[in-house]
């Protein structure tokens, strides 16, 4: 069995917001993108956080806080996968984080991202994605 890397299944040339992008022009572009995640980068393409519908959803409208930019409801201290990274250690990296996608980094740039599904489309790999999805899925406590 051959190990694929994560460039062989991340999405590449994905598009960032910076950290001061209003919350509704966020939402509109995962909109038109039909994405529920979108890295958030400085200038120079480093990732700074990450913010998904979920979070706009509890950490703005529903927490009835005064949020208004991304950097006000993004992830902060995101894991990141790299393009050499094998798809073994992104799905623990997805399972210890309880999280669904990783940014794709490289570089210290933002290169693609690869999500849990991507993961599971390869039939190889599919008891993987579902160990990592019931790590993902045990309640944390967080929000």
């Amino acid at each position: 069995m051959r190990i694929m890397l994560i460039k062989d299944l991340m999405t590449p040339s994905v598009s960032c917001v910076r950290p001061e992008t209003p919350l509704s022009q966020v939402a509109q572009q995962m909109k038109q993108e039909n994405v529920g995640s979108i890295p958030v980068c400085n200038d120079n393409g480093r990732v700074l956080g990450i913010i998904t519908d979920r979070d706009i959803v509890l950490r703005a409208v529903a927490s009835g806080k005064d949020a208004s930019k991304a950097e006000d409801v993004m992830t902060r201290d995101v894991s990141c996968a790299t393009p050499n990274m094998n798809t073994h250690d992104a799905a623990m990296l997805l399972a210890k984080h309880q999280v669904r996608r990783l940014p794709v980094v490289s570089n210290d740039r933002l290169v693609g991202i690869i999500s849990l599904a991507d993961i599971a489309r390869k039939p190889i790999y599919v008891d993987e994605a579902g160990d990592a999805l019931s790590a993902i899925s045990k309640p944390n406590g967080v929000m």
